[in-house]
């Protein structure tokens, strides 16, 4: 989830991306996001909490999404504090959590779809601009499936707490996602139709 003084970045040093497999020892230290506001509505609310904590394309300080050239989108789902439903706090910890995610656009979720990762992700070394480093979990998800169509000016990811998929935990991060060609392809053609007539007004007549 975006935070205005909060910002992503991955350890690229060798070790710092592990596999999500590999045992954890210690304990991840965090700094506490305790507001989790409710953005979705009706259902999705009440089941999907908004409480996580994730940066679509770490590495893209746009958080460009170019859906005519990117095949997959990676995020990173930092580890975070929050009020649970009894009014204590609770820590979602990612590289401890069952890896049951949907990421997608709202609608897309809401329904019940949404792409889901390509595999267990790894586990990396990410640090805020309040110095902090903490382990995350970087995941990679396809592009179909996410329901995105281009000009969406944000992007969700559902945590599902066990199979059914009913109940869990969401969050969402801002993000530009440009259409591909397929998508602008009738506009293209009209363009493309105009231009035509304007270069050879006597046909069609």
């Amino acid at each position: 989830m975006s935070k205005p003084n909060s910002r992503t970045t991955v350890d690229e040093s060798p070790g710092g991306a592990t596999s999500r497999r590999r045992m954890l020892s210690g304990t991840v230290g965090v700094g506490a996001s305790l507001a989790g506001v409710g953005l979705l509505s009706g259902v999705a609310a009440a089941h999907f909490p908004t409480k996580l904590d994730f940066d679509v394309q770490p590495e893209n300080e746009d958080d460009f999404i170019d859906l005519g050239e990117d095949e997959t989108v990676t995020l990173v789902v930092r580890p975070t504090d929050y009020l649970n439903g009894d009014g204590e706090v609770e820590t979602f910890d990612p590289t401890e959590r069952a890896v049951r995610y949907r990421f997608g656009s709202r609608y897309a979720l809401d329904a019940g779809d949404g792409s889901r990762p390509v595999d267990d992700g790894d586990v990396v070394r990410v640090e805020t601009d309040g110095g902090d480093r903490v382990e995350g979990l970087e995941l990679t998800f396809p592009i179909e499936g996410t329901g995105l169509e281009g000009r969406e000016e944000s992007v969700w990811l559902f945590w599902e707490r066990d199979e059914s998929g009913k109940h869990g935990l969401s969050g969402v991060d801002t993000a530009r996602v440009y259409p591909g060609l397929a998508e602008e392809s009738g506009l293209l053609k009209f363009l493309r139709h105009l231009l035509c007539r304007n270069r050879n007004p006597g046909r069609g007549r």
